[in-house]
């Protein structure tokens, strides 16, 4: 057993080493603290210059790991004017730095500053912290001083500071109450300078007014104010950053932040945004950075109009500045109305240079993926550089997966059809198509999907690669991937494709029907196996060849298992409409199945679009068999009459009521009362026309957005030459669905309301 050391028993010495510097002779050194020092045996000489060489190579090791650490954090304070004093400040000579503290105003500066020079040795904080008399004095002389001296206010918070930058250290700063503190002075220095700026304002103006120019008195003046306020805002500047500083330290703990955020800590960061101090203005960014995570946080900072002020710093010279300022937007883009904002004050081109900065590019994009996820801005990235530089960057992209910032970003914006024809110029869409079909990537061909969905001429130019595409329709691949696949294909709604041969060729009739049997896949990939169903049954031929293989019993029995999902029984529908829309496939439908049957029972379901597909296909059946006409007609009476029996039973009940509450009788039909009197009448019950008679403007509006691209009204139009489906005669459209946007889609936003 070894020989227990004085450390093991709870006994130790210090020494200090009040010489120990980068030149010290450590050899000489060890021997004279062997020689004063009675414990250490002089056998152990090596092991204490060892020691001490450790010592005096520390100090610069340990800093410059330091700095490597805190490079994401703002950069502690430089030294400035009061801190830079000639005497080196000495651990053993606290006491006569506490003296100074109880002196006049210069004094407690001097003194302050000391002990600055220790504070800021992280080695001598511990022994601080064991100086309650020191720790106190400091408190109250910044508590009872901190307006007479600006340097004296900013010394004591750095000392203060020093103690923050260790969370464990954070207990005596809230016993000070020094973040308390640290608020007020932030708040009062602010209302300062605002002052400071009204007074110059004041006499800039009595200089541009002035009637004599050649009086050189006010231009003095001007120059003199300027010059003083110049230097005071230096001081300031230093100050705040101080004291911000140890508040953003502070903040690590969020119940601290929120007693920051009730005494108003958001409105004096987004006032301190102003400045054009990049030291100052990094840390202020920084702490509206971490605070902008909390709800009630973004909401103050709304109010400031914050997306105003940081607009000025994208771009700017300073690296770290416009990195934490892009990192501060990209948070506040998650609300819509900051991001609409944000498009207002011009960050849309700003944004989309930085994506030529390797440094800038991902967050840059994120925001702009963002603001693509709104219909109203997607056109707008085609008045930019924007989708050449992000074409660019997928086909150069190493990897066989696209960055997922970059690919989300380009799938938004292949959905508006002004971007997909800067996407598709050149041999865009051959590049595109070439690097979804070798590495098979599901997202890449999601961007494919969402331009096949637009008109001609986008359509068109997808012939070259059905094959492509239909090769890809199999057990073997992905189903991701060929969930993509198919929705491309059943996308493609062209008169002249052939889709007989297609599916022939590729033997795609028997995945069709496989994939219909309930629980046989993903429902993601049965609906879009009902879609193409749909796609296909434009053609005639096509239509038929898929009626003998008994893909409509499929349907009707796919039809009762989700007949609660909405989006098939639409889909469903659509193919039975496209079958009794052909004459060889009408009399299969009408006479061989019960799907008449199932679309009457479909004719009044709560989803309008559902009614508006049921009633074109119902009108078709009516038209061309008298036996489903009557039925047809006896259901649309029997609904009619019910609804009809609904209201009178309902009006009678009324009366009967009414006297329950009163003698005086209430008039239920309008030709017993004066129409005149009856203004609620005029107006509809939506209330599209409001109350004071003005009618919105959405009310003439022809136009609706859709993926950010103008388009026309409604498609259930009873035009001349249209279908019910807003189609040409002769090309049935297809009912909207729940991926993405379609071209045909009845989902329109309002123009007027966006």
């Amino acid at each position: 057993s070894r020989v227990p050391l004085l450390s093991d028993l709870g006994c130790s010495k210090l020494i200090r080493l009040k010489s120990l510097n980068a030149n010290t002779d450590v050899a000489s050194l060890a021997r004279k603290v062997v020689e004063e020092c009675k414990l250490i045996h002089p056998s152990k000489l090596a092991e204490v210059e060892q020691l001490l060489y450790y010592l005096q190579n520390r100090r610069d090791a340990s800093s410059g790991k330091e700095k490597k650490e805190k490079s994401s954090k703002p950069k502690d304070p430089p030294p400035f004017e009061g801190m830079e004093i000639d005497e080196v400040a000495n651990i053993n000579d606290m006491d006569e730095y506490i003296e100074l503290l109880y002196e006049d105003i210069p004094d407690k500066v001097r003194g302050s500053a000391l002990i600055l020079q220790l504070a800021r040795n992280p080695d001598n904080l511990e022994e601080l912290l064991l100086n309650e008399t020191a720790l106190g004095a400091l408190a109250r002389v910044l508590r009872e001083d901190w307006k007479q001296s600006v340097e004296l206010a900013t010394n004591i918070i750095y000392i203060f500071f020093c103690f923050s930058s260790f969370s464990q250290f954070h207990g005596l700063i809230t016993h000070y109450k020094i973040g308390a503190l640290c608020m007020n002075i932030i708040d009062h220095e602010l209302k300062r300078h605002e002052l400071w700026q009204e007074e110059l304002t004041k006499k800039k103006k009595a200089d541009i007014l002035s009637l004599y120019p050649e009086n050189q008195t006010l231009k003095k003046d001007y120059e003199k104010t300027y010059k003083k306020y110049q230097g005071l805002v230096v001081k300031q500047e230093q100050l705040l950053r101080v004291a911000l500083y140890l508040l953003l330290n502070l903040a690590e703990d969020t119940r601290t932040e929120l007693k920051m955020r009730n005494k108003n800590i958001v409105h004096m960061l987004v006032k301190a945004l102003d400045r054009e101090n990049f030291e100052l203005l990094i840390l202020v960014v920084s702490f509206l950075k971490k605070l902008s995570i909390f709800m009630e946080n973004k909401n103050d900072m709304v109010e400031m109009d914050i997306v105003e002020k940081l607009v000025k710093m994208v771009p700017c010279e300073h690296e770290d500045l416009l990195n934490i300022t892009l990192r501060l937007l990209l948070n506040l883009s998650f609300d819509t109305g900051l991001r609409n904002k944000m498009v207002q004050v011009g960050l849309l081109p700003k944004l989309t240079a930085l994506l030529a900065n390797e440094s800038y590019r991902q967050v840059a994009m994120c925001v702009l993926y963002h603001i693509s996820m709104d219909d109203r801005f997607k056109s707008m990235f085609a008045y930019t550089d924007c989708i050449p530089q992000l074409m660019k960057m997928l086909f150069e992209c190493p990897d066989e997966r696209i960055d997922l910032e970059l690919i989300s970003f380009c799938i938004n914006l292949a959905a508006n059809k002004r971007n997909v024809q800067l996407i598709c110029e050149g041999n865009g869409l051959k590049l595109l198509m070439k690097r979804a079909l070798k590495f098979k990537d599901p997202l890449l061909m999601k961007m494919i999907r969402n331009i096949s969905q637009h008109d001609e001429p986008t359509k068109n130019l997808f012939i070259d690669y059905v094959g492509d595409l239909a090769a890809q329709i199999s057990n073997d691949e992905e189903e991701e991937f060929v969930i993509e696949c198919l929705g491309t294909l059943a996308n493609l709604t062209l008169p002249d494709l052939d889709w007989e041969l297609v599916l022939k060729e590729y033997k795609l009739v028997p995945y069709l029907k496989d994939k219909l049997k309930p629980g046989s896949a993903e429902d993601d990939l049965v609906l879009e196996v009902v879609i193409m169903i749909g796609t296909v049954s434009m053609d005639d031929s096509c239509a038929a060849m898929l009626a003998k293989s008994g893909i409509i019993p499929a349907l009707i029995e796919l039809l009762n298992a989700q007949q609660e999902d909405d989006e098939f029984v639409c889909q469903i529908i659509y193919v039975f409409y496209q079958m009794v829309f052909h004459q060889a496939t009408r009399d299969v439908i009408i006479k061989e199945t019960q799907a008449p049957a199932y679309l009457i029972d479909l004719m009044h379901d709560k989803n309008a679009e559902i009614r508006k597909v049921c009633d074109n296909t119902l009108d078709i059946i009516a038209e061309y068999d008298e036996e489903w006409a009557k039925k047809i007609q006896s259901e649309k009476f029997r609904w009619h009459n019910s609804q009809w029996l609904e209201m009178v039973e309902s009006r009678q009940m009324d009366e009967s009521e009414q006297y329950l509450y009163g003698d005086d009788c209430i008039e239920p039909y309008i030709h017993e009362g004066d129409i005149l009197e009856r203004p609620d009448l005029y107006y509809n019950s939506d209330g599209m026309i409001a109350p004071d008679g003005a009618v919105s403007p959405d009310f003439f509006s022809d136009y609706h957005l859709q993926n950010g691209d103008l388009v026309g009204q409604h498609p259930f139009s009873s035009s001349i030459g249209v279908d019910g489906f807003g189609q040409p005669a002769g090309i049935p459209g297809r009912p909207a669905t729940a991926y993405g946007y379609r071209p045909d889609e009845s989902f329109y936003y309002g123009y007027g309301t966006r």
